[in-house]
């Protein structure tokens, strides 16, 4: 599928966008900026529907100040980032066109500490930065873009975990080995995303010695005899001691950096081990086997999560309770006593312990969507839509909190803002006509206002400007009657 979303884009790519690079990069005229967007949206939009991606709030709001953090030492603003995590137990993280950096659970889990992770994250920003996927494409001038676009969907699939009897079957269309080998970052792209990499952690205040450390232990892991049990992280980023000495140097060179794991790292790498397990039995086992009073307060945070996901709520309510007055600023033991005090029908303590966050942490992502999810159950949804709405007017929401404040309002009775936010899912995931849709449908309501009407045609309007003439032609046969389709002329 990610393939074929390359071939989407690769054909029905419009000639006429093509500019002339603004710093005289030769890969630009391969791959633009924008076409490197557009390819990087397709393939999220294949990740999601495979449900191969992530969505727990806390996770990803984590992983993403972490890789904001050192973006903004690197980009200058140059680029968009996004990142995610992957429901992969393989250690290994992979860089999309168009910033979307994607994270396996299973190098989460395998990090010692925050900044080998923050050495993972910086690397593949270099990746991005660098323009490495286009200046790989360059390279290759012999083959098509259709080929070679192909031929990259098809490696990044096998990446991500994707089918191996299709990923070979896509690598045989696309013309073997041969362009694997062409795509494959080169020995010195890897050396320049260290280089880049160690410099911007240490300007984000981590050690930078953390990239050197995580190479060290993954390189410890290859076997030299069966390269299939090597770390998926090893086959796609190629560790040599050469490349260990060179990154313990380069750390070397920069100013000591001493950080400390924060608690949001502990308590990511918390959650991701309970969802690890086969059986909620099985997670509440792992932290039973150490005593309750021996533990740290991680660890007591990940046993109150694997009580939760066994649905003994009341021993974990107990567990988040003593968290949240021990350490008043985190706010995971405030979600998680909430959501606990909810779940007992404990209503009153329930709201209490949310609105009483919400107003220490205001529009704080993971906060206001766990609360927004129990405020729909608890068929508060007017509540639900006007919190959820004042927090994506201030930070961008992901495509799944679109889908959740769309779901508030339509059971609020806001249904043309329901439409509304479906529409802009659909834009989010790549999918323009299916956005126009989505509007039309909001403009066929008969109680719609005046001011929605104007705001939902001119929508309409910008997003004619980016849609192909084969979406276009797509979008008139779809056409519905009357006043409604005025605007898509």
């Amino acid at each position: 599928m990610v393939a074929l979303a390359f071939l989407t884009i690769a054909s029905g790519a419009d000639t006429g966008d093509i500019r002339l690079p603004d710093m005289g990069s030769p890969a630009d005229a391969i791959l633009s900026k924008s076409d490197e967007a557009q390819i990087g949206r397709q393939i999220m939009r294949e990740f999601r529907k495979s449900g191969q991606v992530i969505e727990d709030p806390q996770v990803t709001e984590y992983i993403n100040d972490i890789g904001h953090r050192i973006a903004a030492q690197t980009s200058n603003g140059d680029h968009d980032f996004t990142f995610f995590v992957i429901d992969d137990s393989r250690i290994n993280a992979f860089a999309l066109p168009g910033g979307y950096i994607g994270v396996h659970t299973g190098l989460l889990e395998a990090t010692r500490n925050e900044d080998e992770l923050a050495g993972v994250l910086a690397h593949e920003i270099a990746h991005v930065t660098q323009r490495h996927i286009a200046r790989a494409i360059h390279a290759s001038q012999r083959q098509s873009l259709l080929t070679t676009a192909m031929m990259l969907g098809v490696l990044l699939a096998g990446i991500a975990g994707g089918n191996s009897q299709v990923i070979q079957g896509g690598v045989a269309v696309a013309q073997g080995v041969a362009a694997q080998q062409q795509i494959n970052f080169t020995r010195s792209n890897e050396f320049e995303a260290d280089r880049i990499g160690i410099a911007a952690l240490a300007d984000a205040g981590f050690d930078p010695n953390g990239m050197a450390s995580f190479f060290e232990v993954m390189s410890r892991q290859q076997t030299a005899d069966l390269e299939m049990r090597a770390p998926e992280f090893l086959r796609t980023h190629p560790v040599t001691t050469d490349r260990v000495a060179e990154a313990r140097n380069r750390a070397r060179s920069l100013p000591r950096v001493l950080s400390d794991d924060t608690t949001n790292y502990g308590i990511a790498k918390a959650r991701m081990l309970v969802e690890r397990f086969d059986t909620a039995e099985a997670a509440v086992a792992y932290f039973e086997s150490r005593d309750f009073d021996a533990q740290n307060d991680i660890e007591r945070y990940g046993r109150a999560v694997a009580y939760q996901r066994a649905g003994r709520h009341l021993e974990a309510s107990r567990i988040f309770e003593d968290l949240a007055e021990k350490d008043q600023k985190v706010i995971a033991y405030y979600i998680g006593l909430g959501q606990t005090q909810l779940a007992l029908e404990q209503y009153d303590l329930g709201v209490q312990t949310f609105d009483r966050a919400v107003g220490l942490f205001p529009r704080n992502v993971p906060l206001v969507i766990h609360y927004g999810e129990w405020l729909l159950r608890l068929d508060q949804a007017k509540k639900a839509h006007t919190l959820l709405l004042d927090m994506m007017n201030n930070v961008a929401p992901t495509p799944e909190q679109v889908r959740l404040i769309a779901r508030a309002a339509s059971e609020a009775g806001e249904h043309a803002e329901a439409y509304y936010y479906l529409s802009e899912y659909e834009l989010m995931t790549g999918n323009l006509v299916g956005g126009i849709g989505f509007l039309r449908q909001a403009l066929a309501l008969p109680d719609l206002q005046e001011i929605q009407r104007i705001r939902f045609h001119a929508r309409i309007d910008f997003i004619r400007e980016f849609i192909t003439e084969e979406q276009l032609q797509q979008m008139h046969n779809t056409q519905p009657s009357g006043a409604t389709a005025r605007n898509d002329h």
